[in-house]
């Protein structure tokens, strides 16, 4: 009976994601319960420490919630677009990205040699770009326009991907300058971009080869940005301890924490101590003790230590599993869709997303070295909700422009309200070839060609019964 019961779940299962929706709904579902939870985590994390400081403990939920409306904006706005749209945008968004990044680099640096903080309304902190009251972190920014440019690129370059001289320009060239501008002051978001050029050339299906050189000068690069760290790169001072070298030396040297630098383990110390708190059913939510002081960063680049000790075991399995959603419908939907614009897109988004989620998990728990990113839809930030939100509106976009799905909402169309309010109806998907038509009639067949009718007509081949009368001119004519 148990048998039956879990082959007819199977089977129940299998005809839910037959549907031809389903795409569209696991991604809604999956990104929406991972924002409320976001959001529920977020308030838990910080309403302590905003009732001490400020008097008020929603303050960091009402400007995560703020966020949040914003990016389900943008989640609308772009689940409504072509995508012709994105990729004539793809340029105009990579270059706005360049220029953000450029003007962070350039106020960091003054402000490291010159002591200049600012210019006019412009200001920088590290990763934070300022505009008077109006933050926002350019890294997000280029997250999304490499995946509109980057996919845009190599759908023109098509069948000559196999080539390194066409992969050299322009794609290598600009992803190494991101890579820099962003790598200097954020290496873990440096490692997202790389996830992400590595889902869109997967996509695309280079060599395997170019994976190996990617690898290689992938490595190179990370090392040199390690040691950047001595010469103030990132949060670090020249002269100073190393701060990138310490974390990746604490995360070689976990079965003794005791013996780390404290600068070095502390983090991963106090994250442990956290998810040992918890237990399989953690200690309540709300009622966590790591956030009180304790764990820094609770409420962003260790949010999942909060989960894990408030839930326990159970509440990360739920956040993993619907990750494992996001990560199952992103990669349907690139195996679906026909457009090979979308389908790199949606790798694209895919790996990122995920990958990001990975790196950040991984850090916490100890699988990984610190790196210091945020977990998506989860993690306290503004700009980064937006833009995860915008990049799921998109890959929304997508899954409804699937052949079966754009079928199925022309057959029965919702309302029309309902299209312009929400979404309007994607394309029909392009029509198959007709079969070739038979060939025109070139007249009567002639005497000589045409079959007997009777029942002993001769077998092909045998002309013994044929006449061959006539001279051979006569026969020619």
């Amino acid at each position: 009976m148990l048998g039956l019961d879990a082959a007819g779940g199977l089977a129940a299962l299998r005809g839910l994601l037959a549907r031809p929706l389903a795409s569209y709904y696991l991604l809604l579902s999956s990104a929406g319960l991972l924002l409320l939870i976001g959001l529920t985590m977020v308030f838990s994390a910080t309403s302590v420490k905003d009732y001490a400081e400020e008097g008020n403990a929603t303050a960091s939920l009402v400007k995560q919630t703020i966020f949040a409306v914003i990016g389900v904006v943008a989640f609308w706005a772009c689940q409504r677009l072509p995508a012709k749209t994105f990729r004539a945008g793809s340029r105009p968004a990579l270059g706005l990205a360049v220029v953000l990044l450029l003007l962070l680099n350039l106020l960091v640096a003054l402000e490291a040699l010159l002591r200049v903080k600012s210019i006019g309304p412009l200001k920088a902190e590290l990763l934070w770009l300022y505009l008077g009251p109006i933050s926002v972190q350019p890294v997000e920014v280029a997250k999304f326009a490499l995946v509109l440019w980057g996919a845009h690129v190599l759908v023109r370059k098509g069948a000559a991907l196999g080539w390194w001289k066409e992969l050299a320009t322009p794609l290598f060239p600009v992803v190494g300058l991101l890579f820099v501008l962003v790598g200097y002051n954020d290496l873990g978001s440096m490692l997202c971009l790389l996830a992400l050029v590595v889902g869109l050339l997967w996509a695309a299906g280079v060599r395997l080869q170019v994976f190996a050189a990617l690898t290689a000068v992938g490595l190179l690069g990370v090392g040199l940005l390690i040691a950047a760290a001595s010469l103030g790169a990132g949060s670090g001072e020249r002269g100073a301890e190393n701060y990138r070298l310490g974390r990746f030396s604490a995360w070689l040297n976990q079965s003794d924490p005791s013996g780390c630098a404290e600068t070095g383990c502390y983090q991963i110390v106090q994250a442990r101590n956290a998810i040992e708190h918890g237990g399989w059913f953690g200690v309540g939510l709300g009622k966590g003790s790591a956030k009180f002081g304790w764990l820094p960063e609770a409420h962003n680049d260790f949010i999942f230590a909060v989960i894990a000790e408030e839930l326990g075991v159970v509440g990360c399995t739920v956040v993993l599993v619907l990750f494992a959603v996001l990560a199952y419908t992103g990669l349907r939907i690139a195996r679906r869709v026909e457009d090979p614009f979308r389908r790199l897109a949606a790798a694209g988004v895919t790996a990122w997303l995920v990958g990001q989620a990975v790196i950040n998990i991984g850090g916490v728990t100890g699988l990984l070295p610190l790196t210091g990113v945020p977990l998506p839809f989860i993690s306290d930030g503004g700009s980064a909700l937006v833009v995860t939100l915008a990049a799921v509106g998109m890959l929304a976009s997508f899954a409804r422009a699937e052949p079966d799905a754009a079928r199925a909402l022309h057959a029965r169309p919702p309302a029309r309200w309902v299209r312009l309010v929400w979404a309007p109806l994607p394309p029909l998907p392009g029509r198959r070839r007709r079969p070739a038509s038979p060939p025109a009639d070139r007249g009567s067949v002639p005497r000589s060609r045409q079959r007997r009718q009777d029942d002993q007509a001769a077998a092909r081949g045998a002309r013994s019964d044929r006449a061959r009368a006539g001279t051979a001119s006569e026969r020619r004519r």
